[in-house]
């Protein structure tokens, strides 16, 4: 081969290893992109990664609602979450305002309108920046809204991303939204959303004295439902007060299945911040009954665990104040666990790390109370799990015990899906 030909073979195989790394790169950020809009990031659906058709929200489905809503009053539910994609991330209320609908005001539930306060901080009533509208907080004393909030109204519209645990207190606040609502004569108007934990339903069943906002109803801690579907659960089984029903319509969801894998275009609170946390999260969570960080205070929320007072742990962290934590469990102390970033998707409720962590504690009490109850009974919806972890249970033994609740909810659930 001669210099010329060499050269020219040269140059043919850099350039097509350099169009070979573009188009890998343009790819990676095809798939990584993202818009922000109002200050919130929202990460956009990957077409690499759509096998099917697109899921289509029941927000984006206007033609089946907005009609409903012209001319009347309307109260709107929502938060950060309240997002519609294919009409350019455009937030529901603003939505609503371009479509000449005469939007009350905005109720607002856990963490607030925009998603920034901590789990269980008290969010005050406000005005929104953006529309002028007034925000009223559902969390706090006024979790259920006064007759004062609603009777102008004539309707109100629910549009929050669930995550489909129990303890996850939007389910909560849609069922003081609809026996207000049932309470004082207005339509509810649920718009779907897809449930990224709807692929199982594992955990113990509520007992009746364990009921707070964090646990209401008489389900396992993962339901396999989406928030329309539960919606009608609430109405069917008469779980308002005095039995009574709400006026109820859900806009429903497109191409969905239970099994579909959804990743959220945003967080749906501050200390969930992708789909690992989300899927790991009904397990994770029990260590907030507990002396073991969740990883609040990290960016690695709900994907680890550790404390001071674990032994024989190598992975170690050290929680410090941040957005949603703004004074984590074991603020600037190196706590000692581990990292399950990495951990296979999960299809059921996994207890083996809340006992080893019970196993490998080294100071007391594990266990800990919030308004001197046991915080973790409250979560799990019994004391039956507490009481088993401190008699050396096994996890499958713990389990089967669960099994008898799981069948009979299975059979009610079955009455109310609205996809297979």
């Amino acid at each position: 081969m001669n210099q010329n030909s060499f050269k020219y073979t040269f140059f043919v195989i850099l350039f097509a290893f350099l169009s070979s790394c573009n188009a890998q790169q343009l790819q990676e950020n095809k798939d990584n992109s993202a818009v922000e809009i109002d200050g919130t990031t929202y990460q956009e659906e990957s077409n690499a990664k759509a096998e099917t058709e697109p899921i289509i929200l029941g927000a984006e489905r206007g033609e089946l609602f907005i009609p409903d809503l012209k001319g009347k009053k309307v109260g709107i539910v929502t938060n950060q979450t309240g997002i519609i994609p294919r009409e350019n991330y455009i937030h529901l209320v603003d939505y609503l305002l371009s479509n000449q609908v005469n939007v009350m005001r905005i109720f607002a539930p856990e963490h607030g309108f925009r998603g920034k306060a901590d789990a269980g901080e008290t969010v005050k009533d406000g005005v929104d920046t953006k529309t002028g509208l007034p925000i009223i907080s559902l969390y706090g004393k006024n979790k259920k809204p006064y007759d004062s909030q609603v009777s102008d109204l004539d309707v109100i519209v629910f549009d929050i991303q669930d995550v489909g645990v129990r303890f996850y207190t939007y389910i909560s606040t849609l069922h003081y939204v609809m026996e207000s609502a049932a309470e004082n004569g207005l339509q509810v108007i649920v718009l779907d959303r897809p449930n990224p934990n709807a692929h199982y339903i594992d955990g113990p069943m509520l007992e009746p004295s364990e009921k707070t906002f964090v646990g209401m109803h008489p389900v396992p801690i993962v339901y396999g439902m989406t928030i329309g579907e539960y919606a009608q659960m609430i109405n069917g089984e008469k779980w308002l007060k005095n039995q009574i029903t709400s006026d109820l319509k859900v806009i429903p969801l497109e191409n969905y299945t239970h099994d579909t894998p959804y990743d959220l275009p945003v967080k749906p609170s501050p200390n969930l911040p992708n789909a690992q946390s989300i899927n790991l999260y009904p397990s994770i969570c029990f260590f907030e009954g507990t002396n073991v960080s969740e990883g609040r205070g990290t960016a690695m929320q709900f994907q680890i665990y550790g404390s001071p007072y674990l032994k024989n742990m190598d992975f170690k962290f050290t929680p410090k104040p941040n957005e949603g934590a703004k004074n984590p469990q074991h603020n600037g102390k190196v706590c000692y666990g581990e990292d399950l970033r990495n951990h296979p998707r999960l299809s059921e409720i996994k207890l083996e790390w809340l006992i080893k962590a019970y196993k490998n504690n080294t100071r007391q009490p594990f266990f800990t109370k919030n308004s001197g109850a046991f915080w973790l009974d409250k979560l799990a919806g019994t004391p039956e799990l507490r009481h088993q972890i401190e008699q050396g249970w096994t996890e499958a033994k713990i389990k089967a015990t669960w099994e008898d609740g799981l069948e009979n909810f299975k059979n009610v659930r079955a009455k109310y899906l609205l996809y297979p």
